[in-house]
């Protein structure tokens, strides 16, 4: 079965506001909002918004075993696994197993995932 469709819609406007809901453990910190996703698979296109002022250091780094693709939409975060600052535009297609975070931003960021959890690799 393919991932759910939706026909042109903006996840950003402040109607949309609603859809979005807090990441379990990172309230306050972080909202995400689930685009499209295919049931079978478990395959997911998102965006996770890094609220200003996040730090999530205390939860250090995580790893998982598939691999996901990162575009950053808005903002920018530090990414401390690779001591780097994340701006507008850049994209990632990260292996399974890289470690993910901790993050942190000043002004917020919102990051378009893609990500392949049945793809695990081990």
């Amino acid at each position: 079965m393919p991932k759910t469709t939706i026909t042109y819609w903006n996840p950003l406007a402040p109607d949309q506001r609603s859809r979005w809901t807090p990441i379990n453990g990172l309230e306050e910190m972080a909202e995400e909002i689930t685009l499209s996703i295919d049931p079978v698979t478990d395959e997911y296109t998102r965006l996770t918004r890094f609220l200003p002022g996040t730090d999530t250091s205390a939860f250090g780094g995580k790893p998982h075993a598939y691999p996901e693709e990162v575009f950053i939409v808005s903002g920018r975060l530090y990414y401390q696994a690779f001591d780097c600052w994340l701006e507008a535009g850049e994209y990632a297609s990260r292996p399974p197993g890289e470690c993910h975070g901790p993050f942190k931003t000043d002004v917020g960021s919102v990051v378009l995932e893609v990500s392949f959890p049945n793809r695990v690799v081990g």
